[in-house]
Parts: C-alpha cells; sequence; structure tokens
C-alpha cells in the first residue's frame, strides 16, 4: 500500500496539472482569442448573428462558460454517483482529465483568420465539462487524505503547488509570446501552440496522480437485477439531493458557496477580456498580471490558511469575500491605467487564494462518508471555471450596455448574498448532521 505522504503529494500534483488550464486557457488566452475569432465573422454593425440572436462578440466566451456549467449540472453529479458505487476513483480520474485534455489540444485548429468562433466554443465546453468531472473525482479524496483537523492545510497546500504549476507554466507562456510579438511572427498561431501546450501539460503531469493515488477496492460483480449501473447511479444523484434535505446547514454553505463563487469564477475568466476591451490593454500586460495572480495566490492560500488557524476557517472565508466586494468597486470606478491593473491584480490574488482552498476545505468537513464524491460534484458545478450564473448575467449586462464596467459591477449581487448566507452557516452543527445522513 503507498504511504499516505506518497498519495497525499500524488493528490497535489493534480492541482499541478490542471491548474494550466485554468490560467493559461480560461485566464487569460482564450477569452481574448476567441473574442477576437468572433469578430472576424462578426457583421458590419459588429454583432454577431447566431440563429435568432445577436450577440456581442465579447459575450462569446461568456456564454460558452455558461453553456459548459449548464451541462454540468448533468454530467458531473451522474459522474460524482458512479466514482462512489465503483470506487474506482483513480481510473475515472485518469477518463476525465485525459479527456480534458484533448480537447484543450484540439484548440490548435481555431483560426482567427476562418472566423471559426463555434468550434472553440465547442472545444471550450468539452474541455471544461472534463475539467470539471476530474476535479469532481480528485477532491472526493480529499475526505481519505486528510482528518478534520488537517483538511485546512493540506487543501491549502494543494491549491498552492496548483498555483505555482499554473504560474510556472504561464511564465514560460509569457516568454514565448513575447519572443513572437518582438520577433513579427504569428501572434494567431503562438496563441494557438500555447491552448495546445496546456492539454499537454495536463495529460503528462495527470500520469503521476494516477501511479501514486490509491485506486480502491475493484468494483463487485453486479448481479442480472443489478445490471444497470448507468440507472442505479442516477437513483442514488435522486438520493444525494434529497439527502440534502436532512442536512440544511451543508445546503445552506452550498447555495453559499454557489452564489459567491459565480462572482469569483466569472471575475478570474472575464479578467483578460476587462482588460483588453475596457482599459485597451495589450495580451503581454495581461499575461503578466495573471503571472502576478498565479505566484501571489500561492502565498495568499497559504497566508489565509494561517488565519484559518487563528480564526477559524468560516470567519477567515469571509475575510476573504470583504476583499473581493473592494475589488469589484475598485474594477468599477478606479481602474483606469496598466499600474491600476496590476494592483487589482495582485489584491485579486491574495483574496483568491483563501476563498477557495478555505471553501473546499471546510465543505469537505460537512458531507457524509463514503458520498464524497457525490456532494464534491454538486460542489464542482460552482467551483474554479464552472459557474454559470455569473457569466450569463456578466453577458446579459454587457449585451445591454456595451460596458464592461457595469458588467462586472453586476455581479456583487451574487457576492453580498453568498456572504449574508454563509455569515448563517453553523459548522459544529452541519458536521452533526452529516454524521446522520
Amino acid at each position: 500500500m503507498k504511504s499516505l505522504k506518497k498519495q497525499r503529494f500524488g493528490w497535489y500534483v493534480y492541482d499541478w496539472a490542471n491548474s494550466a488550464f485554468s490560467t493559461s486557457v480560461v485566464t487569460v488566452f482564450l477569452g481574448p482569442y476567441l473574442t477576437s475569432v468572433a469578430k472576424t465573422a462578426a457583421q458590419p454593425d459588429g454583432m454577431i448573428e447566431f440563429g435568432f440572436m445577436s450577440l456581442h462578440p465579447g459575450a462569446v466566451f461568456s456564454y460558452a462558460v455558461s453553456i459548459s456549467v449548464l451541462l454540468q449540472v448533468f454530467v458531473l453529479p451522474l459522474i460524482g454517483a458512479v466514482t462512489d458505487r465503483l470506487q474506482n476513483k483513480r481510473a475515472m480520474l485518469g477518463g476525465t482529465a485525459f479527456t480534458g485534455a484533448l480537447a484543450t489540444s484540439a484548440l490548435f485548429f481555431l483560426n482567427v483568420d476562418a472566423g471559426n468562433f463555434l468550434y472553440g466554443a465547442l472545444c471550450f465546453i468539452f474541455a471544461n465539462v472534463a475539467f470539471g468531472a476530474s476535479i469532481v473525482v480528485a477532491n472526493s479524496f480529499l475526505p481519505a487524505l486528510a482528518t478534520p483537523d488537517e483538511v485546512d492545510r493540506v487543501s491549502s497546500r494543494g491549491w498552492a503547488l496548483g498555483y505555482l504549476g499554473g504560474g510556472l507554466l504561464l511564465l514560460a507562456h509569457l516568454m514565448y509570446f513575447s519572443s513572437v510579438q518582438d520577433s513579427g511572427g504569428s501572434v494567431s498561431f503562438a496563441v494557438r501552440l500555447i491552448l495546445t501546450s496546456v492539454g499537454i501539460w495536463w495529460a503528462v503531469f495527470t500520469l503521476v496522480p494516477m501511479k501514486l493515488l490509491p485506486g480502491g477496492p475493484r468494483p463487485r460483480q453486479t448481479s442480472q437485477t443489478e445490471s444497470a449501473p448507468l440507472k442505479k447511479s442516477f437513483l442514488q444523484l435522486w438520493r444525494t439531493l434529497r439527502s440534502l434535505r436532512a442536512a440544511p446547514v451543508t445546503l445552506t454553505f452550498f447555495v453559499a458557496y454557489l452564489l459567491y463563487n459565480d462572482t469569483v469564477q466569472t471575475v478570474i475568466a472575464m479578467a483578460s477580456v476587462y482588460g483588453q476591451e475596457e482599459l485597451g490593454l495589450g495580451l503581454d500586460v495581461l499575461t503578466t498580471a495573471i503571472l502576478i495572480v498565479q505566484f501571489v495566490a500561492m502565498g495568499g492560500a497559504l497566508f489565509f490558511e494561517r488565519i484559518a488557524a487563528l480564526i477559524g476557517t468560516k470567519p477567515a472565508i469571509v475575510v476573504s469575500l470583504f476583499g473581493w466586494v473592494g475589488v469589484l468597486v475598485a474594477a468599477y470606478t478606479a481602474v483606469q491605467t496598466e499600474a491600476h491593473f496590476y494592483i487589482l491584480a495582485a489584491v485579486i490574488a491574495l483574496v483568491m487564494g483563501g476563498t477557495q482552498a478555505l471553501s473546499r476545505s471546510l465543505f469537505s468537513v460537512m458531507i457524509p462518508k463514503g458520498k464524497e464524491a457525490e456532494y464534491f460534484s454538486l460542489y464542482e458545478i460552482s467551483d474554479k471555471g464552472t459557474s454559470w450564473l455569473g457569466p450569463l448575467v456578466f453577458g446579459i449586462a454587457l449585451t445591454m450596455t456595451n460596458s464592461y464596467r457595469a458588467a462586472v459591477l453586476s455581479l456583487i449581487i451574487f457576492l453580498i448574498a453568498g456572504l449574508v448566507l454563509l455569515m448563517k452557516v453553523n459548522v459544529a452543527k452541519a458536521i452533526e448532521e452529516a454524521k446522520k445522513v
């Protein structure tokens, strides 16, 4: 049997492997590039005619994010139910991760000259659904790898290593992109190559957790009356949703997380588009800003781990959310220059590390044993890069106002609602409820 230390290391490395998708693809390169591709296909009035709809080119990426998460509403709980029933988490992790890596690599064929924005949106949707599914499986390992007293530390270290991995690859991408710009090379080809390299990175480093994480016992042979695991998985999903009624405090936290994390993920996903279209910043500046985010967020995750040890996990999350309120207000009123954007990026990084790492660890102690993947499938619906309410509202606000600042400010309603609900969560009561489910 693999030692617990090695198992934890394997689990950390999966954060390292997949974080490049969130940074280089979702946060930096795909949003602005897909917007540029969409502009190529736009009508003379600057809008895209798509069926009976007219879309702002800058809204294409946000709608793609929303669609991918609407699909995850159906796919991820099923993945969780199947994973818990078959108890073959490592194989499920590999299948979902390699699928996402393949779809990401296929973005190489997204060509700005062809205006094939629909192809790019579809590749992203497939990749993001697979990404979310793999995170469901990966997160379900956490309760087995750490005691309730250790989850903040283990979760924070996983996030920290993820930020480091995503940051290092993003640094390589920045250096490569800058060299292409300086030499007058093809920017389109450079971005496509960068997107493909993320898929390769994701696939290669996934081999480490596939080697070190426990695979779980073999699935038991089913009788003829139990020969429909898919049907049973849907039935189990329904029971999981019903079981949330017996854990109202955990349900309250889940709704709170869904709301405030919508804001977090939308800001992360749309930051580059905001910088490019509203502030007129170049992709080199945007990449540098996100690089700052990665390395500061690594320290932010560890910093908020210390805060949680001093004042408690939930209060530490509350502190981080007040920081997010400041971010939205500043993005609407104060951010005007390249220097302002860098400062905003550093503040986002600091509070982001605490919000994400501590929310995962807090949720992990409030779920029933034996149902980790199922509950984390619900959690992942609103986790990194997979929110849908925020991007949808962002896209609608942008289309109605033609203002990226107004679109950013529209997100504050989700943040405040989530903050209010979170403050009502009684963690000790939630832990006791989970034991009875």
